[in-house]
Protein backbone atom coordinates (compact mmCIF):
# COMPACT_ATOMS: atom_id res chain seq x y z
CA UNK A 1 0.00 0.00 0.00
CA UNK A 2 2.78 2.42 0.96
CA UNK A 3 4.58 1.88 -2.36
CA UNK A 4 1.33 2.43 -4.28
CA UNK A 5 0.64 5.70 -2.46
CA UNK A 6 4.25 6.84 -2.86
CA UNK A 7 4.17 6.05 -6.56
CA UNK A 8 0.91 7.97 -6.98
CA UNK A 9 2.35 10.99 -5.19
CA UNK A 10 5.44 10.93 -7.43
CA UNK A 11 3.22 10.80 -10.52
CA UNK A 12 1.11 13.70 -9.29
CA UNK A 13 4.27 15.71 -8.55
CA UNK A 14 5.69 14.97 -12.01
CA UNK A 15 2.44 16.03 -13.69
CA UNK A 16 2.28 19.21 -11.62
CA UNK A 17 5.90 20.04 -12.45
CA UNK A 18 5.30 19.47 -16.15
CA UNK A 19 2.12 21.54 -16.10
CA UNK A 20 3.89 24.48 -14.45
CA UNK A 21 6.56 24.65 -17.17
CA UNK A 22 6.00 27.41 -19.73
CA UNK A 23 7.08 28.43 -23.18
CA UNK A 24 8.60 31.92 -23.16
CA UNK A 25 8.95 33.69 -26.51
CA UNK A 26 11.63 36.15 -27.63
CA UNK A 27 11.35 38.35 -30.71
CA UNK A 28 13.88 41.15 -31.20
CA UNK A 29 11.71 42.80 -33.86
CA UNK A 30 8.18 42.36 -32.54
CA UNK A 31 8.87 41.96 -28.81
CA UNK A 32 9.02 44.29 -25.84
CA UNK A 33 10.87 43.68 -22.57
CA UNK A 34 7.82 44.96 -20.69
CA UNK A 35 5.95 41.85 -21.88
CA UNK A 36 5.62 38.61 -19.93
CA UNK A 37 6.92 36.48 -22.81
CA UNK A 38 4.07 34.00 -22.55
CA UNK A 39 2.53 34.54 -26.01
CA UNK A 40 4.10 34.53 -29.45
CA UNK A 41 2.15 37.63 -30.54
CA UNK A 42 1.38 40.77 -28.59
CA UNK A 43 -1.99 40.49 -26.85
CA UNK A 44 -3.10 43.39 -24.71
CA UNK A 45 -0.97 45.51 -22.46
CA UNK A 46 1.74 43.08 -21.31
CA UNK A 47 1.12 39.77 -23.07
CA UNK A 48 3.58 39.07 -25.83
CA UNK A 49 7.20 38.14 -26.55
CA UNK A 50 10.14 39.81 -24.88
CA UNK A 51 12.60 41.72 -27.02
CA UNK A 52 15.78 40.25 -25.52
CA UNK A 53 16.93 36.81 -24.48
CA UNK A 54 18.27 38.39 -21.30
CA UNK A 55 14.78 39.40 -20.20
CA UNK A 56 13.37 35.96 -20.99
CA UNK A 57 16.07 34.40 -18.80
CA UNK A 58 15.03 36.68 -15.94
CA UNK A 59 11.46 35.47 -16.31
CA UNK A 60 12.32 31.78 -16.69
CA UNK A 61 11.75 29.22 -13.98
CA UNK A 62 12.99 25.67 -13.70
CA UNK A 63 11.67 23.57 -16.58
CA UNK A 64 10.68 26.49 -18.80
CA UNK A 65 11.53 26.63 -22.48
CA UNK A 66 12.76 29.86 -24.10
CA UNK A 67 11.85 29.97 -27.79
CA UNK A 68 13.74 32.51 -29.91
CA UNK A 69 12.26 33.89 -33.11
CA UNK A 70 14.90 34.01 -35.84
CA UNK A 71 15.19 36.92 -38.29
CA UNK A 72 17.92 36.34 -40.92
CA UNK A 73 18.74 40.03 -41.33
CA UNK A 74 18.48 41.07 -37.69
CA UNK A 75 20.67 39.19 -35.16
CA UNK A 76 20.30 39.44 -31.41
CA UNK A 77 22.96 41.93 -30.32
CA UNK A 78 23.42 41.01 -26.69
CA UNK A 79 25.63 39.00 -24.39
CA UNK A 80 23.74 36.58 -22.17
CA UNK A 81 24.59 34.93 -18.85
CA UNK A 82 22.84 31.77 -17.69
CA UNK A 83 23.50 31.48 -13.99
CA UNK A 84 22.16 29.08 -11.35
CA UNK A 85 18.82 29.50 -9.64
CA UNK A 86 15.77 29.49 -11.89
CA UNK A 87 17.95 29.07 -14.97
CA UNK A 88 18.72 25.51 -13.87
CA UNK A 89 16.46 22.58 -14.54
CA UNK A 90 16.24 19.15 -12.94
CA UNK A 91 17.71 15.87 -14.13
CA UNK A 92 14.44 14.92 -15.80
CA UNK A 93 13.23 18.44 -16.72
CA UNK A 94 15.85 20.68 -18.29
CA UNK A 95 15.59 24.37 -19.02
CA UNK A 96 15.75 24.78 -22.79
CA UNK A 97 16.85 27.65 -25.02
CA UNK A 98 15.62 26.93 -28.55
CA UNK A 99 17.40 29.10 -31.09
CA UNK A 100 15.48 28.19 -34.26
CA UNK A 101 18.51 29.31 -36.28
CA UNK A 102 18.78 32.75 -34.66
CA UNK A 103 22.14 34.55 -34.50
CA UNK A 104 23.68 36.07 -31.37
CA UNK A 105 26.08 38.75 -32.62
CA UNK A 106 28.77 40.56 -30.60
CA UNK A 107 30.13 42.90 -33.26
CA UNK A 108 30.11 46.69 -33.18
CA UNK A 109 30.34 49.03 -36.16
CA UNK A 110 33.54 50.95 -36.93
CA UNK A 111 32.07 53.04 -39.75
CA UNK A 112 32.22 56.23 -37.68
CA UNK A 113 35.44 55.34 -35.84
CA UNK A 114 38.45 57.66 -35.94
CA UNK A 115 41.02 55.74 -37.99
CA UNK A 116 44.60 57.02 -38.14
CA UNK A 117 46.44 57.00 -41.47
CA UNK A 118 49.74 55.09 -41.27
CA UNK A 119 50.82 55.45 -44.93
CA UNK A 120 50.68 53.02 -47.87
CA UNK A 121 46.86 52.85 -47.75
CA UNK A 122 47.09 51.48 -44.18
CA UNK A 123 44.96 52.76 -41.30
CA UNK A 124 45.01 51.96 -37.58
CA UNK A 125 42.49 51.97 -34.77
CA UNK A 126 42.60 51.08 -31.08
CA UNK A 127 39.30 49.31 -30.25
CA UNK A 128 37.71 49.41 -26.80
CA UNK A 129 38.49 45.70 -26.32
CA UNK A 130 42.12 45.44 -27.34
CA UNK A 131 42.96 41.73 -27.10
CA UNK A 132 41.63 38.75 -29.09
CA UNK A 133 40.00 40.96 -31.70
CA UNK A 134 38.49 40.26 -35.10
CA UNK A 135 37.87 42.59 -38.03
CA UNK A 136 34.78 42.29 -40.21
CA UNK A 137 34.23 43.92 -43.60
CA UNK A 138 30.64 44.16 -44.83
CA UNK A 139 29.67 41.61 -42.15
CA UNK A 140 32.26 39.06 -43.27
CA UNK A 141 35.46 38.24 -41.42
CA UNK A 142 38.57 39.85 -42.95
CA UNK A 143 41.82 38.06 -43.73
CA UNK A 144 44.18 38.31 -40.78
CA UNK A 145 47.98 38.27 -41.03
CA UNK A 146 49.79 36.95 -37.93
CA UNK A 147 52.29 39.15 -36.11
CA UNK A 148 55.77 37.69 -35.63
CA UNK A 149 58.55 38.98 -33.36
CA UNK A 150 56.46 42.00 -32.41
CA UNK A 151 56.82 43.62 -35.83
CA UNK A 152 53.97 44.76 -38.04
CA UNK A 153 53.78 42.45 -41.05
CA UNK A 154 53.47 43.58 -44.63
CA UNK A 155 49.78 43.83 -45.45
CA UNK A 156 48.17 43.38 -48.82
CA UNK A 157 44.93 45.23 -49.63
CA UNK A 158 42.02 44.04 -47.45
CA UNK A 159 44.35 42.33 -44.95
CA UNK A 160 44.72 43.29 -41.30
CA UNK A 161 46.71 42.50 -38.18
CA UNK A 162 46.46 43.12 -34.44
CA UNK A 163 49.57 44.60 -32.85
CA UNK A 164 49.88 45.97 -29.31
CA UNK A 165 46.14 46.42 -29.00
CA UNK A 166 45.69 48.20 -32.34
CA UNK A 167 44.02 47.05 -35.53
CA UNK A 168 46.02 47.81 -38.68
CA UNK A 169 44.05 47.53 -41.91
CA UNK A 170 45.20 48.12 -45.47
CA UNK A 171 42.60 49.48 -47.90
CA UNK A 172 42.56 49.24 -51.64
CA UNK A 173 44.06 52.32 -53.35
CA UNK A 174 41.73 55.30 -53.16
CA UNK A 175 39.55 53.82 -50.41
CA UNK A 176 39.12 54.54 -46.70
CA UNK A 177 38.05 52.03 -44.00
CA UNK A 178 34.46 53.29 -43.74
CA UNK A 179 33.80 52.31 -47.36
CA UNK A 180 34.02 48.64 -46.32
CA UNK A 181 31.47 48.88 -43.48
CA UNK A 182 34.05 47.70 -40.94
CA UNK A 183 33.18 46.20 -37.56
CA UNK A 184 35.04 44.53 -34.69
CA UNK A 185 34.16 42.57 -31.55
CA UNK A 186 32.27 44.83 -29.18
CA UNK A 187 31.00 42.38 -26.55
CA UNK A 188 33.18 39.95 -24.59
CA UNK A 189 31.34 36.62 -24.46
CA UNK A 190 28.23 35.40 -26.24
CA UNK A 191 26.88 32.93 -23.68
CA UNK A 192 28.35 32.58 -20.19
CA UNK A 193 27.33 29.50 -18.19
CA UNK A 194 28.04 29.74 -14.46
CA UNK A 195 26.86 27.45 -11.67
CA UNK A 196 23.96 26.27 -13.81
CA UNK A 197 22.81 22.71 -14.44
CA UNK A 198 20.39 20.71 -16.58
CA UNK A 199 20.33 23.14 -19.49
CA UNK A 200 19.86 22.50 -23.21
CA UNK A 201 20.74 25.11 -25.85
CA UNK A 202 19.96 24.22 -29.45
CA UNK A 203 20.07 25.58 -33.01
CA UNK A 204 21.75 28.88 -32.26
CA UNK A 205 24.68 30.67 -33.96
CA UNK A 206 27.07 32.76 -31.85
CA UNK A 207 29.56 35.03 -33.61
CA UNK A 208 31.79 38.06 -33.30
CA UNK A 209 32.54 38.10 -29.56
CA UNK A 210 35.90 39.23 -28.25
CA UNK A 211 36.64 36.19 -26.08
CA UNK A 212 34.41 33.15 -26.53
CA UNK A 213 31.20 32.33 -28.26
CA UNK A 214 30.19 30.05 -25.38
CA UNK A 215 32.05 29.95 -22.06
CA UNK A 216 31.20 27.38 -19.38
CA UNK A 217 33.00 29.27 -16.66
CA UNK A 218 32.66 27.04 -13.61
CA UNK A 219 30.41 24.36 -12.15
CA UNK A 220 28.18 24.22 -15.21
CA UNK A 221 27.02 20.61 -15.31
CA UNK A 222 24.69 18.46 -17.38
CA UNK A 223 24.85 21.05 -20.16
CA UNK A 224 23.86 19.97 -23.68
CA UNK A 225 24.74 22.20 -26.62
CA UNK A 226 22.98 20.77 -29.68
CA UNK A 227 23.63 22.09 -33.20
CA UNK A 228 25.17 25.27 -31.81
CA UNK A 229 27.53 27.08 -34.20
CA UNK A 230 30.20 29.37 -32.77
CA UNK A 231 32.27 31.28 -35.34
CA UNK A 232 34.59 34.26 -35.81
CA UNK A 233 35.15 34.96 -32.12
CA UNK A 234 38.39 36.49 -30.87
CA UNK A 235 39.57 33.60 -28.70
CA UNK A 236 37.49 30.43 -29.02
CA UNK A 237 34.22 29.03 -30.18
CA UNK A 238 33.62 26.97 -27.04
CA UNK A 239 35.55 27.34 -23.78
CA UNK A 240 34.97 24.76 -21.02
CA UNK A 241 36.66 25.40 -17.68
CA UNK A 242 36.54 24.95 -13.93
CA UNK A 243 34.60 21.84 -12.95
CA UNK A 244 32.11 22.15 -15.81
CA UNK A 245 30.55 19.17 -17.60
CA UNK A 246 29.43 20.00 -21.14
CA UNK A 247 28.38 17.94 -24.15
CA UNK A 248 28.82 19.36 -27.67
CA UNK A 249 26.39 17.43 -29.88
CA UNK A 250 26.61 18.19 -33.61
CA UNK A 251 28.14 21.60 -32.92
CA UNK A 252 30.33 23.58 -35.32
CA UNK A 253 33.14 26.06 -34.85
CA UNK A 254 35.38 27.94 -37.26
CA UNK A 255 37.13 31.25 -37.81
CA UNK A 256 37.96 31.63 -34.11
CA UNK A 257 41.26 33.25 -33.18
CA UNK A 258 42.99 30.88 -30.73
CA UNK A 259 41.00 27.62 -30.65
CA UNK A 260 37.75 26.23 -31.93
CA UNK A 261 37.36 24.41 -28.58
CA UNK A 262 39.49 25.12 -25.51
CA UNK A 263 39.38 23.28 -22.19
CA UNK A 264 41.00 23.86 -18.82
CA UNK A 265 40.65 23.13 -15.13
CA UNK A 266 38.85 19.96 -14.06
CA UNK A 267 36.29 20.15 -16.84
CA UNK A 268 34.91 17.25 -18.85
CA UNK A 269 33.91 17.97 -22.45
CA UNK A 270 32.13 15.38 -24.58
CA UNK A 271 32.26 15.99 -28.33
CA UNK A 272 29.76 14.16 -30.52
CA UNK A 273 30.20 14.79 -34.25
CA UNK A 274 30.18 18.32 -35.57
CA UNK A 275 32.79 20.26 -37.56
CA UNK A 276 35.74 22.18 -36.11
CA UNK A 277 37.55 24.04 -38.89
CA UNK A 278 41.27 24.44 -38.24
CA UNK A 279 41.89 27.11 -40.90
CA UNK A 280 42.38 29.91 -38.34
CA UNK A 281 43.19 27.99 -35.13
CA UNK A 282 43.46 24.41 -33.83
CA UNK A 283 40.29 22.40 -33.40
CA UNK A 284 41.18 21.74 -29.75
CA UNK A 285 43.49 23.50 -27.31
CA UNK A 286 43.52 21.79 -23.92
CA UNK A 287 45.67 22.96 -21.04
CA UNK A 288 43.87 20.52 -18.75
CA UNK A 289 40.48 18.93 -18.36
CA UNK A 290 39.22 15.73 -19.98
CA UNK A 291 37.92 15.53 -23.54
CA UNK A 292 35.78 12.60 -24.69
CA UNK A 293 35.19 12.10 -28.41
CA UNK A 294 32.68 9.84 -30.12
Amino acid sequence: MFHRIFGTLCLVFAIATSASARDLYVDNLGGDDRNNGETLRAQGKSNGPTKTITKALRLAKSGDRIIIMAHPDEPYRESIAVQGGSSSGKQDVAVEIVGNGAVLDGTTSLIDAEWEYEGSDTFSLRPRLMAHQQLFLADKIAQRVPVKAGARPKLEPLQWCLLEGKIYFRCEPGHIPSSYRPACCGLQTGITLYEVHDLVISNLTVRGFQLDGVNAHDTARRIDLINVTSVDNGRSGFSIGGASRVRLDGCNAGGNGVAQVRTEGFSITQILGGKYDEATAPALVSTSGKVLRE
